[in-house]
């Protein structure tokens, strides 16, 4: 295993044991981050991401394998997400294929991929499944999951 396999195996490693400082120190200081819900967010909101879904995650089960050196500097691997959706407490299966840039043994750059209409179904039920594959629906899941975010971050930074 090469060392940018072991940090991603690293990376998942804690996920799957809810250790999300271990997750967040695998960033770089300008890491990027990227999937269906949240969108684009910068190294600290990822950081804070991870804390927040782990802290709220009920029922979190992580798998994960298939980690595999692309060439010098991008990983990819699959893994998946088995939880109940916080704000309607259904259970969500949800397969994602992750790729990475790591530089100097540090993510720069995350990139998550899933199926948007499949985890909406899951997550909301009927209307997720009416609704999912809408541009306007996914915008507004993205948001409020961006605005969630926000109040965590500033929750976790008083005091």
């Amino acid at each position: 295993m090469t060392p940018n396999e072991q940090l991603i195996h690293q990376f998942y490693t804690a996920f799957a044991s809810s250790d999300f400082k271990t997750m967040q120190e695998a960033y770089a200081d300008e890491a990027k981050f990227n999937d269906p819900v949240f969108g684009d967010l910068d190294a600290a909101q990822a950081k804070a991401m991870w804390q927040m879904l782990i802290s709220r995650g009920k029922e979190l089960k992580i798998e994960f394998g298939q980690i595999a050196q692309q060439d010098e500097e991008r990983v990819t691997a699959v893994w998946q997400a088995s939880y109940l959706f916080t704000a309607t407490g259904k259970k969500v299966v949800n397969n994602v294929s992750s790729s990475f840039v790591v530089k100097d043994g540090r993510i720069v750059n995350q990139i998550d991929e899933f199926d948007f209409k499949k985890w909406a179904k899951q997550a909301f039920g009927f209307g997720g499944w009416l609704l999912g594959g809408t541009r306007n629906f996914k915008e507004k899941v993205g948001e409020q999951a961006r605005k969630n975010l926000a109040a965590f971050m500033k929750k976790i930074s008083q005091p």
